[in-house]
């Protein structure tokens, strides 16, 4: 459990998003508790929600109703992935109206998502998308079902994702999001099946162990947009139900490491913080590089990253004290 001090600094008043959050997933409220509902009825009122929505077209869509996808971390995509990580969903007409239309751009023929739709969908915009519809409350829809078939479909048979054509990697995390999001009584055999594969990938590399030492996955961030760090390995595996597994002791350990002395953690950096052959393609190529947008400032204490941190820990302790 986090301190009574983290939780009063989780649970001011001026980012109503992350109270809710902190009500809902650190002190186990439900959705009918009279604080819940009102911090919910708040979300749209001030903070980063708010923020975020008044960039908001009409239409909606933000920045360019040409491209959903560009400019990166500008446009309509990136806001909408945000977005469903802050509470808000369907129910509120803006976030309707801008799902439905994220849903027809992105839908591909082969039956899944891809950036500014295209004839085949991406996996990791399809992961994306399907998680961030799925939180916002599209998890019937039949984009999002055709897109979790899709996802079955074109996984490697040994377990994992690739979604830049070099073979499974850590990387590739979205796809399996976008089940961990999805309601467990909906999972089919055959969703179970590649859930299994894809944790025991991870796993088996205990988070971190693939290819060369990456300095950037030992940083964390928000918002991830498509990359990897130790954080979303965390977060992502401990909500599918392994945080006993003896395989997350190395990235727990770095998680621990990082926490500061009055027990909150900071946001290391925003992305795109690469490095290697990406960071020097976009020096290469600086007018075509993404633009950096966060929500908090970089190397001061975050209170996103501070949420996600101690909802991992939570989920280790409860498996811990049950042992």
């Amino acid at each position: 459990m986090a301190s009574r001090a983290v939780l009063d600094w989780l649970l001011e008043d001026d980012q109503p998003a992350v109270r809710y959050l902190t009500l809902r997933d650190l002190l186990g409220k439900s959705e009918a508790d009279p604080d819940v509902r009102a911090v919910k009825r708040a979300i749209i009122e001030h903070g980063w929600v708010a923020d975020l929505l008044a960039d908001r077209q009409r239409g909606g869509w933000w920045v360019d109703p040409k491209s959903l996808y560009q400019p990166k971390y500008l446009s309509t995509n990136w806001k909408l992935l945000i977005l469903s990580d802050l509470g808000v969903d369907r129910t509120l007409p803006m976030i309707r109206t801008s799902c439905e239309l994220w849903i027809r751009r992105f839908a591909t023929p082969d039956g899944s998502f891809g950036p500014d739709g295209g004839t085949k969908g991406h996996l990791c915009t399809a992961g994306n998308t399907a998680r961030a519809l799925i939180k916002f409350g599209y998890e019937d829809h039949p984009a999002v079902r055709r897109t979790l078939d899709w996802l079955v479909e074109n996984a490697s048979h040994l377990g994992g994702w690739s979604c830049w054509g070099s073979g499974r990697n850590l990387d590739s995390w979205e796809g399996l999001s976008a089940f961990a999001a999805y309601p467990r009584e909906k999972w089919t055999p055959a969703m179970k099946d590649r859930i299994e594969k894809a944790t025991e990938f991870f796993l088996e590399r205990e988070l971190h162990r693939q290819g060369d030492h990456y300095e950037p996955w030992y940083r964390f961030h928000y918002p991830v947009h498509y990359y990897y760090d130790l954080l979303v390995g965390l977060d992502l595996l401990t909500s599918l139900g392994y945080s006993g597994d003896r395989r997350l002791r190395f990235a727990l350990s770095v998680l621990k490491k990082k926490r500061r002395k009055d027990g909150r953690w900071n946001l290391d950096a925003l992305h795109p913080d690469v490095e290697g052959g990406i960071a020097d393609w976009f020096r290469r190529h600086p007018k075509r590089a993404p633009t950096s947008f966060g929500l908090e400032m970089p190397g001061k204490p975050s209170k996103m990253i501070t949420l996600i941190a101690q909802r991992v820990l939570d989920r280790v302790d409860q498996v811990t004290a049950a042992r």
